[in-house]
């Protein structure tokens, strides 16, 4: 296995002298702190309920805890260097034991769901996960607990094309444009030129190798 710290950061930054550098020295909350709970919980609900409308999804949980047998932990990483956390359940004074994982992130598990919940194509599920990542480098996106929005989509040979892989990232788009205005109704006082909104289209660059 390659040198495990200097594989943690993953997609993040991974060194804070350049986290330091980039992150904004005059940022201010416009909230207070009980306006900030609200607001999250606002945004949330309504991405949940519209992002299901518009990609014809179901909310679905996803466990917290996996069988290390089922093999639909996601490991993140290729060499072992981001181990999820685990351990024994005695289970009925062990004659029925589990070896455990704590859930890192729910792609292999997805694929499972929509076959359990017998998705037809154009259907999908949405998942709220809660997962541990103990050996992440912690930036400014990135923490051990992790709280994230998951969706998958039952799709055909078909449909892998440009053209509707861009009409779904407009759906999305517009939930997330839907959950701005939302939330500025809320507050108004997060319409402000010093926290730009984000654009009303997205401009799509493609490459091909």
């Amino acid at each position: 296995m390659a040198d495990k710290k200097e594989d943690l950061a993953g997609p993040g930054i991974g060194d804070y002298n350049e986290l330091e550098r980039i992150l904004p020295q005059d940022y201010g909350s416009l909230l207070t702190p009980r306006e900030t709970q609200k607001a999250l919980f606002a945004v949330k609900n309504y991405i949940e309920q519209n992002l299901c409308k518009e990609l014809n999804l179901m909310m679905v949980p996803v466990p917290l805890i996996v069988d290390i047998e089922s093999g639909v932990n996601d490991l993140l990483d290729r060499d072992g260097s981001r181990t999820p956390i685990q351990f024994h359940i005695s289970n009925d004074y062990d004659k029925n034991p589990v070896d455990a994982q704590v859930v890192q992130a729910a792609t292999k598990w997805k694929r499972v769901a929509l076959k359990e919940f017998c998705c037809e194509v154009g259907e999908g599920i949405c998942t709220d996960m809660r997962a541990v990542r103990k050996d992440y480098f912690l930036d400014h996106d990135h923490s051990v607990y992790v709280d994230q929005w998951d969706w998958e989509q039952v799709i055909t040979e078909g449909h892998r094309n440009l053209e509707y892989l861009k009409e779904e990232v407009r759906k999305i788009w517009k939930v997330l444009k839907g959950a701005e205005s939302h939330v500025q109704e809320l507050f108004p006082q997060l319409k402000t030129d010093k926290y730009p909104n984000m654009p009303e289209e997205l401009t799509f660059l493609h490459a091909r190798s």
